[in-house]
C-alpha cells in the first residue's frame, strides 16, 4: 500500500530548492520513519524522544500522540505506517523488539502487540493489510498476513551477502499494487526489487559500490518511494541528496541536493526517510539535523 493514495507526480516533476522546516529547534531528536494521511497529517517516529509525533498541515509545532518518557510504551521507535482500514498506526518499536498497533481513536491508552520478539527495522503495509518487516540482523524481510503468527520470508533469508538472493542490512520498504517489494539494501549500496513469490531480487538502483564520488553509486541508501511510472525515489544518505532512478536506467538524477538549498540553515545531513503527500510535495527526514524538510512542487 502506498503511504497515501494517488500521488500527483509526473515524469518531469520538479521541486523547489527552498524547503520548509518542520519540527526544528529540538522538537525532534533522531527522527526516522514517517507516514502521511490523505488530509496531509504527518506522523513521525521521533526515535530520540521515544514517541510518535503528529504534525497537522501548517501546524509546525506538532503534538505527541504516543510515547514519551515511558520506555515500556515505546523505546526507540524506528518507523510508522498507517493502516487506513482500522484507523491506526503500525509502529516498529525497535527498542522493545515488537510491532505495535495503536488506534488513532480518542483516548487510546495502550497499543496492541501484533508481532513480539522481532528485530524490526522498517515497515510497509499492502492493500490487503499484510505487514512487511525488514530485519537488519537476520538480513531478511518477512510478511505477516492478518492472523499469522510466524510470518513468511519474502526477501533475503539466505544469510548476509550481496548475491541476488541475499541482503545486507535491509532497511526501508515499499510495496506496490502488484505486490512487488522494493528494499533499500543499505550495506550493499543498492535498491532491490522482489516480485511476488520471487526467489531472488533484481537491482533497480545503484551498482553495489560504496564510493561517495560520482553520480552512479549510492552510498548507504535509506528511504524509498516508487511512483506510478516505476520511478524510484531514494534518500542517498551519505551524499545528502534525493535521487530519482528509472528502473532500467544505469544512473539516477538529483531531485533534491544539499548544495542547491539557499534559504535553509545548514545543509541536509544524514537523510533517512522520504514521503510524498497527495499534491506531490516531498517530505525529507533530515535526520542528523533533527528535523523534517518539506519541498513543494515547482510548476514554473
Amino acid at each position: 500500500m502506498e503511504k497515501c493514495s494517488w500521488i500527483r507526480i509526473f515524469l518531469d516533476s520538479k521541486w523547489k530548492h527552498n524547503g520548509i522546516i518542520i519540527g526544528g529547534h529540538g522538537k525532534l531528536i533522531n527522527p526516522c520513519g514517517m507516514c502521511i494521511t490523505d488530509d496531509q497529517t504527518l506522523y513521525v517516529a521521533d526515535r530520540g524522544h521515544h514517541r510518535i509525533m503528529e504534525f497537522k498541515p501548517n501546524a509546525w509545532q506538532g503534538r505527541v500522540v504516543i510515547g514519551g518518557r515511558d520506555l515500556n510504551q515505546l523505546h526507540n521507535p524506528n518507523d510508522v505506517v498507517i493502516d487506513k482500514e482500522t484507523n491506526s498506526l503500525i509502529i516498529a518499536d525497535q527498542g522493545n523488539r515488537r510491532i505495535l498497533r495503536w488506534s488513532l481513536n480518542e483516548n487510546t491508552q495502550a497499543g496492541e502487540v501484533l508481532i513480539p520478539n522481532i528485530s524490526c527495522s522498517n515497515l510497509a503495509i499492502d492493500q490487503e493489510g499484510s505487514i512487511y518487516v525488514s530485519d537488519n540482523v537476520k538480513h531478511e524481510v518477512r510478511r505477516w498476513k492478518k492472523g499469522e503468527k510466524e510470518g513468511t520470508i519474502v526477501a533475503g533469508g539466505n544469510g548476509q551477502g550481496r548475491q541476488l538472493n541475499q541482503l545486507n542490512k535491509p532497511t526501508y520498504l515499499f510495496i506496490d499494487h502488484e505486490y512487488s517489494l522494493y528494499i533499500t539494501d543499505e550495506e550493499n549500496c543498492r535498491v532491490m526489487k522482489w516480485t511476488k513469490d520471487a526467489k531472488q531480487g533484481i537491482i533497480v538502483a545503484g551498482n553495489g559500490s560504496a564510493s561517495r564520488n560520482g553520480m552512479n553509486p549510492l552510498s548507504e541508501p535509506t528511504g524509498i518511494y516508487v511512483d506510478r511510472f516505476n520511478q524510484v525515489y531514494i534518500a542517498d544518505s551519505h551524499k545528502n541528496r534525493i535521487i530519482r532512478w528509472c528502473e532500467r536506467e544505469k544512473q539516477g538524477c538529483i531531485v533534491v541536493n544539499s548544495d542547491a538549498k539557499k534559504n535553509i540553515r545548514d545543509h541536509l545531513n544524514g537523510l533517512s526517510s522520504l514521503i510524498f503527500d497527495h499534491d506531490g510535495n516531498l517530505y525529507v527526514n533530515d535526520n542528523l539535523n533533527d528535523r523534517i524538510i518539506k519541498f513543494e512542487m515547482d510548476f514554473d
